[in-house]
């Protein structure tokens, strides 16, 4: 026997429809770690931004793109502060690791 959902046929916020369907789907984590795209430039500031680019997340990693070798040892030395920002207040969907590639 299926149960029904109570709150079939009523109007219901999309909001609350998208939270509902990504936790049943398990998607809720991968969402939640792909939001450090847009939020890249707030969590690590603008001068990491300047000469950064985050191009995705896979399985929590997430890949950054690094101007210049110079940058690219740097960023590489204060990859566990970065950790820090990246994951502050996050539960699920955490990034495990950073990856630094040089890129244009």
């Amino acid at each position: 026997m299926t149960r029904r959902d109570p709150n079939a046929g009523n109007p219901q916020a999309v909001g609350d429809l998208l939270a509902r369907y990504l936790v049943r789907s398990g998607l809720g984590p991968k969402v939640e770690a792909a939001s450090i795209i847009p939020e890249w430039e707030e969590r690590v500031g603008p001068a990491i931004a300047a000469v950064t680019e985050p191009l995705r997340v896979s399985e929590g990693t997430l890949i950054v793109a690094v101007r210049t070798s110079a940058w690219l040892m740097e960023l590489n030395m204060m990859k566990s502060d970065l950790m820090r920002h990246v994951n502050a207040g996050k539960t699920d969907g955490r990034i495990k690791q950073i990856v630094f590639v040089m890129g244009g």
